[in-house]
């Protein structure tokens, strides 16, 4: 277990689609205490495996005094939204009020390879969507509304951890405004 550096905005991996977990090991076991102590020492309510730079899919969150992880998660999302502050360690010191589910049912596994229901509402909703956005190389910047997104890039570019915004590709096709 250890505490490992967080990539931030800009590095590729983030935009990257992590892979699905197929091994249940001991290096998996390894990743999700990283993730966990990495997350607690920084200090956050979640942490995606590609935020330190591996690209499986896996998550770890702290919300209500309750660490869990997930693997491989799959979500159920409600029609009903919530619009609150969201931030995230890839973007140091930025928050912006970002539209997610109201309620979430996720299910995926342990690190164990043993099936896990995971359902929540409010923060652990929001979490949850955040970090398994991560998995799909979203960002929650994506989200914000094209004036929020402006201002978040601007706050980007002359944070200390910041710099130019790094050229992504668009599709021709639809994306959903994500960078191909």
């Amino acid at each position: 277990m250890s505490i490992t550096d967080i990539r931030l905005f800009g590095d590729p991996i983030l935009r990257t689609p992590a892979l699905e977990v197929v091994d249940f090991d001991k290096e998996l076991q390894r990743l999700v205490a990283d993730l966990t102590d990495t997350m607690l020492a920084a200090p956050g309510r979640g942490l995606a495996a590609p935020q330190l730079g591996v690209g499986l899919r896996v998550f770890t969150y702290f919300v209500d005094e309750v660490v869990g992880h997930l693997v491989n998660p799959r979500l159920e999302l409600s029609p009903e939204l919530q619009l609150g502050p969201e931030g995230c360690l890839s973007f140091p010191g930025l928050t912006y009020d970002t539209s997610r589910a109201l309620r979430v049912v996720a299910s995926g596994f342990d690190m164990h390879g043993e099936p896990v229901r995971l359902e929540g509402s409010d923060l652990l909703a929001r979490c949850i969507q955040h970090e398994t956005d991560h998995l799909d190389g979203i960002l929650f910047i994506d989200r914000l509304d094209p004036e929020q997104r402006r201002l978040a890039m601007r706050a980007i570019r002359e944070s200390d951890w910041g710099g130019p915004a790094p050229l992504v590709k668009v599709s021709p096709h639809g994306s959903f405004g994500r960078g191909l």
